[in-house]
């Protein structure tokens, strides 16, 4: 049984809330205030705004000293730098306002930058993903854990698909020509949450995306790295959540995995 600690209950209390909010716009989008924050495929709806509060205010409550990063609001210090919420407070805003279920609210704490706890939240589905290290990845109180399967070939995989403004369309067609004719299937859920949870759970075998932020897979790698699995950066180099970019996987197909990506990174395939 999951032996959470204090900062993970009111993570998991401050996600709960969040999705409380959510569920009452869910559904009722017609009536929902939408506008554009960068352009027509980067929706920001208010209760996106409203969510990020309430996460605000209950972790706040709970450890006023901690810094605080979120998608919305931005970075707020707290006084103690060596440790820092990072919020994401609805993760797949896109399926949210189109009456998408895939769609959560992200929570990790990292300590000295390592993320050391990690919850995602998915409402509709009622899934609680929840990590937080040395105590395993656990969703909705059992035990998760990677896949075992150890071929490529055989992997169903996960990935971002970058949209209208995004960088890198030329590299993730070739990242899709490589692949697409060596695994067993590749999904695109919208929503980085989803995604690197489904991976903790052994449901895809690996996940990859560019062009992300902390607050996207913040609590993803580390729910990945308790069930079993790898986290890096996409060319294979140690992880910085804040360096844009993400892969996951259940750690048999890592190396082969990544071999493919820097092979697209390098140049067109013939």
């Amino acid at each position: 049984m999951l032996q959470a600690s204090d900062d993970l209950k009111v993570m998991m209390d401050a996600a709960r809330a969040a999705g409380d909010g959510l569920m009452r716009h869910f559904g009722a989008l017609a009536s929902l205030g939408v506008r554009t924050k960068s352009g027509p495929a980067d929706l920001v709806s208010i209760a996106d705004e409203e969510a990020e509060r309430t996460i605000r205010a209950i972790l706040g409550r709970a450890r006023p000293s901690y810094g605080f990063l979120g998608e919305e609001g931005g970075a707020t210090s707290g006084g103690d730098d060596a440790q820092t919420w990072i919020a994401d407070p609805l993760d797949g805003t896109t399926n949210f306002l189109f009456g998408t279920p895939l769609w959560g609210v992200n929570v990790a704490l990292a300590r000295e930058g390592d993320i050391v706890a990690g919850v995602t939240w998915l409402p509709v589905l009622n899934e609680m993903y929840v990590a937080e290290k040395g105590a395993g990845a656990w969703l909705n109180g059992q035990r998760i854990h990677v896949s075992s399967r150890h071929r490529l070939v055989d992997s169903v995989l996960g990935c971002g698909i970058p949209f209208a403004g995004k960088p890198d369309h030329p590299v993730f067609a070739r990242e899709m020509a490589l692949l697409s004719a060596n695994v067993a299937g590749i999904r695109r859920t919208g929503a980085c949450s989803v995604d690197m949870a489904y991976v903790a759970a052994g449901r895809w075998d690996a996940y990859w995306e560019r062009a992300l932020n902390a607050w996207d897979m913040g609590p993803g790698v580390i729910l990945v790295r308790e069930a079993g699995g790898v986290a890096s950066s996409v060319t294979g180099a140690a992880l910085d959540v804040h360096g844009g970019n993400v892969c996951v996987s259940n750690g048999t197909i890592h190396d082969a995995l990544i071999e493919q990506l820097n092979r697209a990174l390098r140049a067109p395939t013939s």
